[in-house]
């Protein structure tokens, strides 16, 4: 598995430990440092059977300084991949990424279903 993270993050850190406290094996990687591509974001959203939406770190203060609130609807699929691959700090965080699944955020009971 991968997981995506910012080390700032309070979420992503108690994921972390979390994920440490299952003894589950997982490969980090640093957002903020390695940005998503758009090909992956575009693998990622389909495996996840999310809305696009969800992939964007909506409190964040990049979204907010370039009113992504009113303009995200007016955007093709295409345009958003293209902008959340532009910067690592769009995107929520933390994702973990499994050969058959997608998580985005960190709901502990939807990481307990996957994490077995």
């Amino acid at each position: 598995m991968k997981f995506i993270y910012y080390n700032k993050c309070s979420t992503c850190q108690k994921a972390k430990k979390w994920l440490e406290g299952k003894g589950a094996s997982f490969e980090e990687r640093a957002i903020k440092e390695e940005n998503p591509t758009k090909e992956e974001l575009k693998e990622w959203h389909t495996r996840s059977g999310l809305p696009l939406k969800r992939f964007f770190n909506t409190s964040g203060n990049v979204y907010k300084s370039l009113g992504l609130k009113d303009k995200l609807k007016d955007m093709t699929e295409e345009e958003q991949y293209e902008l959340l691959a532009t910067d690592g700090m769009l995107v929520k965080r933390p994702l973990l990424v499994g050969d058959d699944f997608v998580l985005v955020g960190f709901k502990e009971q939807e990481w307990e279903e996957k994490i077995k």
